[in-house]
């Protein structure tokens, strides 16, 4: 089984970090995302959540609280993004597997960055070197939470993290933390409602491919 301790301390990882292990995701990189413009915490397109952490989310770097109530915590938002639909379906539908076009009123939106983010390389060799492994992006969310915790306090040049996701075949996601909201475009590139006529196919598409309801 994949080894998923809780880390080690802020100044191991300092210690351990090599060049290599960030990247830098350049403004050229289009991210997908889907977002809820309704329902109980309605969002924008550029939206940082700040209220957390959420026991669905994986990276979320929030302070962790003792009865599990996301509060928000300013400084330490988050936004996650995959770099194809199909990842971003898989991500944001994962507990009912089922692609819902209506509760919520949730969004696509596909963006540009206006400047490169360095963000922390989970699929390579630092979750190793730190005495994890791969299963940061499979394994327990609250360590992984735990990881991204320690991560955000070791290295405060690091805007967020690169990692594989789990439910769409270690394709690339993304989880920016606030400190990469100045790259937030202005404006997105596309930014419908999932029910909109022109995402009908390309979502239906996607659905089935990762099997996935689509209504």
């Amino acid at each position: 089984m994949a080894k998923l301790p809780w880390p080690p301390d802020v100044a191991r990882l300092r210690e351990l970090r090599e060049p290599d292990d960030v990247v830098a995701l350049a403004p050229v990189t289009p991210l997908v995302r889907i977002y809820r413009a309704g329902g109980r915490h309605p969002a924008d397109w550029n939206t940082y959540r700040t209220a957390g952490p959420v026991a669905t989310a994986r990276f979320d770097p929030h302070p962790p609280r003792d009865d599990g109530v996301p509060v928000p915590a300013p400084g330490y938002g988050v936004l996650y993004a995959g770099l194809a639909l199909r990842s971003a379906l898989a991500e944001s539908f994962q507990a009912a597997r089922v692609v819902d076009r209506h509760t919520g009123w949730p969004w696509l939106t596909v963006f540009r960055l206006k400047r490169p983010v360095r963000l922390l390389d989970l699929t390579g060799t630092w979750p190793t070197r730190a005495g994890a492994s791969q299963a940061i992006a499979t394994g327990p969310r609250d360590r992984a939470r735990a990881w991204a915790r320690a991560a955000f306090a070791a290295y405060d040049d690091v805007e967020g993290v690169w990692y594989r996701s789990s439910m769409d075949a270690g394709r690339p996601a993304v989880c920016l933390w606030e400190r990469a909201r100045s790259s937030m475009p202005a404006t997105p590139l596309v930014n419908q409602p999932l029910d909109a006529p022109a995402l009908v196919l390309p979502i239906a598409r996607a659905a089935r491919q990762i099997g996935y309801r689509f209504v």
